[in-house]
């Protein structure tokens, strides 16, 4: 398994570089973002688009890096249902059905980051192992 650890160093930028792409775009955009959220019905749209860009802007970086991986990718992932309950449910729409399941697959993703962590190419990698080489000290 040695040879495959380069594999979530892959994983995490395959997930994350969209989220950071999605979170510059949203502050690029921000009068249509915010009248997007509203119109789905959101409660205080500016607060959901200063959220938004943190979540995917501030996890996208996160992941990428590796560090803080687990917290991140949890928040990313209850990050990605909500947005597909509340902005792709016209399940009717089948570009909206795509929607809805591409968000619930990257959901499963990052549960799967959770729970596995960020692996040895990663800031959280490297803290481990120094921690590592300390207590065998």
């Amino acid at each position: 398994m040695e040879s495959y650890k380069f594999l979530p160093l892959v994983g995490r930028v395959l997930i994350g570089a969209p989220f950071v792409m999605s979170g510059l775009s949203k502050l690029a955009a921000y009068t249509a973002t915010v009248g997007y959220i509203g119109a789905v019905g959101l409660p205080l749209p500016p607060l959901a688009f200063l959220m938004a860009v943190l979540i995917e802007l501030g996890g996208g970086l996160l992941l990428l890096s590796g560090y803080r991986v687990r917290f991140a990718s949890l928040v990313m992932a209850v990050f990605c249902i909500a947005t597909a309950v509340f902005f792709h449910r016209n399940l009717a729409d089948q570009n909206q059905m795509i929607h809805f399941l591409k968000n619930v697959m990257m959901a499963g993703g990052l549960l799967q980051i959770t729970y596995f962590g960020a692996g040895a190419f990663s800031l959280d990698g490297r803290v481990a192992s120094r921690l590592g080489s300390l207590k065998a000290s």
